[in-house]
C-alpha cells in the first residue's frame, strides 16, 4: 500500500481528532448503532432506546419552546445543551456532518447562563440558553475554519466572526460546527479533509451544499436551530434536500463580517448568511432577534433597517417559475409545484406565469464571475499541502483570468440585467413574489448534483427567498420518468436520465418563494400565508406552529 500524501495525512489527522473530542456517554453503543444498509436514520433517536424521554422531548421542541422552558426554568440550559450535544454525536456518527466539536465550552457556557438565571432571576439575552449550529466558515476564537481544505487545518481563529460575538451576546450556546465542500462552492458537503456528509433521510442521497452539515444535523433533530451561507443556493439547496426551512436574506440584513471564504475578496456576488431550522417558526424567531440586535452598529456593511412589522395580506399575486429556461423539474419537483398552484388558486390567490427568459444569462453571469480569477483562489489554499483539485472543482482548475477590465465588463452586464430583472417584475403590476422550484429533484444520489439555475439567478439580483417543503413527498406510482418530455438542454436530459423515482421515494419536496430585495420580513410572512394554504394540518413535520406574539410581529 503506497504512503499517504501529506494532504492524505492532515485529513485523516483532523479526522480522528475530531472523533476523539466525542465522549464515550456520547458514543453510540454497537448494539444500537443501524446497520450500513439502513438507509433513513433520521428516526434513529427516536427508536433506538437510547435517548431518554426528556432529551427527546428537548430535542423535538422548536426553538421557542425551549426558550420558554428554559425562562421558566423547567429545563435547564445545562441539561439542554448536553441533550443536543448527544444527538448531534449521534448525527455524526450517521452522517458524518460535524466539522468542529466544543461540547465542553458549551456546556461549561450553559451552566454560566443557568448561574445567571438562578441568582438575577432574568435570562442573558433572548437566546438564553439556545444551542445553535454553525457553518465551518464562521470563525470562533481557538478553533478550525478549514473550509475543506488541508491546509487550513491546525490554523484556528484568532478572533470571532461579528455573528458569532452577537449571538453569544443574545446567550446561544454555541456547540458544534458543520461541514462544507472545498472552498463552499460545490452544491453537495464533501472535501478532503472530512469526507462526505450524507442525507439522514436516505444515506444514498446528498444532504446538498455548502450548508450541508447544517442541513444534515438539523434534519437529524440534532441542533434546533442552525446558521448557514448562501452566494448560489447553498442555504436553499441543503434545505431542500433534507426537508428543512431556510430563508436566503438579501445582502446587508445579516452582518457576515469576519467569516472565512474560499474565495475571498470576490464581493461582485455577495456571500450571504442565514437560519436553517425545521419549522418556520424558528426562522423567524432569530431573524428577528438578530435584526433587533442592529447589527450594522457591528458590521459596516449591515444595513440599518430595523424588523419592519408586515400586516399579512390575505390574497397573493404569485408568478410561478414552472421552469427556470434551463432544466425542466424532474416528475415529483413539477407535480408538488402543480399540486400547490391548484391549492392556492382554490385558497384565493392570483396565479399568473413567470417570464424566465433572463434566468440563463444571470445563471452564467454567476458561473463566469466564480471563475473570474482562473482559479486562482482555491488553487492557492491547495498548493501548500499539494492538495489535488477534487473533481467537483475542475471548472477552477480548467478556469482562465479575465483579468480586472474583464471583470468591470461582467460587473456592468450584471447591473444591466439587476436593471432589467427589476423592470420585468414591476410590469406585473402589484407582484407579490414567484414561486417555484428550488432545484430541478427532491434530492439526489451522492456526487450526483447537477444545475444551481433555479437558486443562483437570485444571488445575482439578491432577492429575498424562503425555501420551504410544500408538504408533498416523492411517490414512485405517481412520479414516474416522463419520456416524451422535450429536454431544454444537455443538463435537462442529463438529469432526467438520471432521475429514479425507486431511489428517491418517500423524500420530502421544497419550492421556493422569492420576493423583492430586502423585503425578508415580506417573504417570511407570505410564505406563512401559503403554508395556511397547500398544508393539511394533520402534516406535522411540516405544520407551522406560530405562536400569537410572533405571528403579531409579521
Amino acid at each position: 500500500m503506497p504512503d499517504l500524501q501529506k494532504w492524505e495525512k492532515i485529513g485523516a489527522a483532523k479526522r480522528a481528532a475530531l472523533s476523539e473530542l466525542i465522549p464515550s456517554e456520547f458514543r453510540i453503543p454497537q448494539n444500537f448503532l443501524p446497520s450500513n444498509s439502513q438507509l433513513d436514520v433520521s428516526k434513529f433517536p427516536e427508536e433506538s432506546g437510547w435517548f431518554t424521554r426528556k432529551e427527546l422531548d428537548i430535542t423535538s421542541s422548536t426553538s421557542p419552546v425551549i426558550l420558554q422552558n428554559m425562562a421558566n426554568q423547567i429545563w435547564t440550559a445545562e441539561e439542554v445543551t448536553k441533550a443536543f450535544c448527544k444527538r448531534a454525536a449521534a448525527a455524526h456518527q450517521l452522517t458524518n456532518c460535524l466539522s468542529e466539536i466544543f461540547f465542553n465550552e458549551a456546556i461549561a457556557s450553559a451552566k454560566s447562563r443557568d448561574n445567571q438565571l438562578r441568582e438575577t432571576g432574568k435570562t442573558v439575552g433572548p437566546l438564553h440558553g439556545l444551542p445553535i449550529s454553525l457553518k465551518d466558515n464562521f470563525n470562533i476564537i481557538g478553533k478550525d475554519s478549514t473550509l475543506g481544505f488541508t491546509s487550513l487545518v491546525n490554523d484556528p481563529a484568532k478572533s470571532n466572526s461579528t455573528l458569532v460575538d452577537l449571538l453569544e451576546a443574545a446567550g446561544a450556546v454555541l456547540y458544534v460546527k458543520t461541514n462544507v465542500p472545498t472552498a463552499m462552492m460545490i452544491a453537495e458537503s464533501v472535501n478532503n479533509v472530512y469526507g462526505r456528509t450524507v442525507n439522514p433521510l436516505n444515506r444514498m442521497l446528498t444532504s446538498g451544499g455548502s450548508s450541508g452539515g447544517e442541513s444534515a444535523l438539523i434534519a437529524f433533530g440534532g441542533s434546533p436551530l442552525g446558521i448557514g451561507t448562501d452566494i448560489g443556493g447553498s442555504l436553499r439547496i441543503p434545505a431542500a434536500c433534507t426537508g428543512i426551512f431556510t430563508l436566503r436574506p438579501s445582502f446587508g440584513r445579516f452582518p457576515t463580517q469576519s467569516c472565512r471564504s474560499g474565495l475571498a475578496g470576490q464581493e461582485a456576488v455577495q456571500s450571504v448568511n442565514g437560519p436553517m431550522a425545521k419549522t418556520l417558526e424558528d426562522i423567524i424567531l432569530y431573524s428577528k432577534t438578530v435584526i433587533d440586535s442592529q447589527p450594522w452598529l457591528h458590521d459596516a456593511k449591515c444595513l440599518p433597517i430595523p424588523w419592519r412589522p408586515v400586516v399579512p395580506k390575505r390574497k397573493l399575486k404569485l408568478a410561478v417559475m414552472w421552469n427556470d429556461g434551463m432544466v425542466i423539474p424532474t416528475p415529483p419537483v413539477q407535480r408538488a409545484l402543480r399540486e400547490t398552484v391548484e391549492n392556492l388558486k382554490k385558497a384565493g390567490h392570483e396565479i399568473v406565469e413567470w417570464d424566465n427568459s433572463l434566468h440563463p444569462q444571470a445563471v452564467s453571469i454567476l458561473s463566469r464571475m466564480f471563475l473570474a480569477d482562473g482559479g486562482k483562489s482555491v488553487r492557492a489554499l491547495l498548493a501548500p499541502t499539494k492538495e489535488p483539485f477534487r473533481p467537483e472543482m475542475q471548472a477552477y482548475a480548467d478556469a482562465t483570468d479575465i483579468g480586472v477590465y474583464g471583470m468591470w465588463k461582467l460587473q456592468a452586464e450584471r447591473s444591466e440585467l439587476q436593471r432589467k430583472y427589476l423592470e420585468l417584475w414591476n410590469s406585473y403590476n402589484g407582484l407579490d413574489a414567484i414561486l417555484g422550484p428550488v432545484t430541478p429533484f427532491s434530492s439526489v444520489e451522492n456526487g450526483m448534483f447537477k444545475h444551481v439555475g433555479y437558486t443562483g439567478v437570485f444571488n445575482i439580483v439578491d432577492y429575498s427567498a424562503v425555501s420551504f417543503p410544500c408538504g408533498v413527498t416523492v411517490n414512485k406510482s405517481k412520479d414516474k420518468p416522463n419520456a416524451e418530455y422535450s429536454p431544454l438542454s444537455e443538463t435537462c436530459q442529463t438529469i432526467h436520465s438520471e432521475y429514479n423515482p425507486d431511489i428517491v421515494h418517500g423524500m420530502p419536496v421544497s419550492l421556493q418563494l422569492v420576493a423583492r430585495r430586502l423585503e425578508e420580513e415580506k417573504v417570511l410572512s407570505m410564505t406563512n400565508t401559503i403554508l395556511q394554504a397547500i398544508v393539511p394540518s394533520e402534516s406535522v413535520p411540516f405544520k407551522l406552529n406560530l405562536q400569537p406574539s410572533l405571528a403579531s410581529r409579521l
